[in-house]
């Protein structure tokens, strides 16, 4: 899966500029709280790809695990026929085979629950990153306003910027904490 992009590069500079030629004292916290939470945007895209590969490969690991499973599948019905044939003839299937039958369905059992417990792991970075994936879009969101703020020369924008980059927080936080 691919990273979100955080393409807040040039309204950060368009706000940089503004607060450097602006006489509104207020107008730098515009510009260092959207710094910030361009840094924390960042931080949370990259946790977001992280969790995503993370998901991709147990997923991977999961349906490989499922492979198995049917090939031992595969072979215990193989021999399981054998097994019939033999008694249709009115003789008696070996005990060598009965063994190997019974370890062929161990083998699924146990090839089973680790399939399961990788699916139940890609689900589980798959949701974190949910989590983080809305803790960027967040960050965005209050950046651009943030440079609608800058740009307008309104201040009350900035607080609503802040209170985004806020939500934002809790998301990251909330991701982190999910470890």
């Amino acid at each position: 899966m691919e990273e979100p992009e955080v393409p807040t590069e040039h309204l950060h500079e368009e706000m940089e500029h503004h607060a450097a030629h602006s006489r509104a004292p207020w107008m730098m916290g515009v510009a260092l709280s959207s710094a910030l939470l361009a840094g924390l945007a960042a931080v949370s895209s990259l946790l977001a790809g992280h969790h995503a590969n993370e998901a991709m490969v147990e997923q991977i690991q999961s349906s490989d695990k499922w492979a198995y499973y049917q090939a031992k599948g595969i072979k215990a019905a193989v021999l399981g026929s054998k097994m019939e044939l033999l008694e249709a003839e009115g003789k008696p299937a070996a005990a060598r085979d009965q063994e190997k039958m019974a370890g062929y369905r161990k083998d699924q059992d146990d090839i089973a629950a680790e399939a399961k417990e990788k699916e139940q792991s890609a689900e589980a970075h798959l949701r974190t990153h949910v989590v983080y994936a809305r803790a960027v879009t967040l960050f965005q969101i209050a950046i651009a306003i943030g440079a609608i703020s800058a740009l307008t020369n309104r201040r009350a924008f900035w607080f609503v910027s802040i209170g985004f980059g806020v939500a934002g927080i809790v998301f990251l936080l909330q991701g982190l904490l999910a470890h």
